[in-house]
């Protein structure tokens, strides 16, 4: 594999990680309320969903989303809706938060996630992501030659996975040197409203993309 190949998957795949995103907005509304292990556990989803990615566009089954209509808008709908639904799950507690004695609030209130849900919301959110697969169908395939082998192709893969590993591990460790902050009622409300309008725009973003 050339090196140069590799820098520059290197730069385009650290430069899609750092763009804001659900990933992003995710790992903010779930450090705050359930902790460091609920964060890593959103972003070890991230990375199993990369290699799912990965595994379409190496053996060419993924191709079938560009080559089918119906396929592209099935799979479009399942990951807008499923992102519209976390919003409107945000957007819920920001309610609830607003409608409890904020001083008042305590423990009992806290609904934190567990490490597998974490886990399947990072999965869920990026394996239902078509501008995911379309990265590894569009992108992806001009860093691998004809004869390249398997491994290597799997290797960028890695690549793509560190950097994503790396770069939102970076954003839990400083919201949890911010826990303070973050778990006040009124910012976890803020924030759960923030990222609910979030979620529900990318969902109806990601409704209306067109095929190709």
């Amino acid at each position: 594999m050339d090196i140069n190949n590799i820098i520059t998957f290197i730069a385009v795949a650290t430069l899609l990680v750092a763009s804001p995103g659900p990933n992003g907005f995710l790992i903010a509304k779930t450090v705050p309320l359930s902790g460091q292990k609920a964060g890593f556990a959103n972003i070890l989803g991230f990375v199993a969903a990369f290699y799912v990615h990965g595994t379409l566009s190496i053996f060419g089954i993924s191709i079938l989303l560009v080559n089918s209509a119906k396929a592209f808008f099935v799979f479009k709908m399942l990951g807008a809706a499923y992102l519209i639904w976390i919003g409107i799950k945000a957007l819920v507690s920001a309610f609830k938060v607003s409608s409890a004695k904020l001083p008042d609030l305590d423990q009992r209130n806290v609904k934190p996630v567990s490490v597998l849900t974490a886990f399947s919301e990072g999965f869920l959110t990026n394996t239902l992501n078509p501008k995911v697969s379309m990265f590894y169908l569009a992108a992806f395939p001009q860093f691998i030659s004809v004869n390249e082998s398997v491994i290597n192709a799997y290797a960028l893969v890695t690549i793509h996975s560190i950097a994503n590993f790396f770069w939102f591990s970076i954003m839990v460790l400083m919201l949890l040197r911010i826990k303070n902050a973050t778990n006040n009622a009124w910012f976890k409300r803020w924030l759960n409203s923030i990222t609910g309008v979030v979620f529900i725009f990318f969902g109806s973003k990601l409704a209306l993309m067109k095929n190709g």
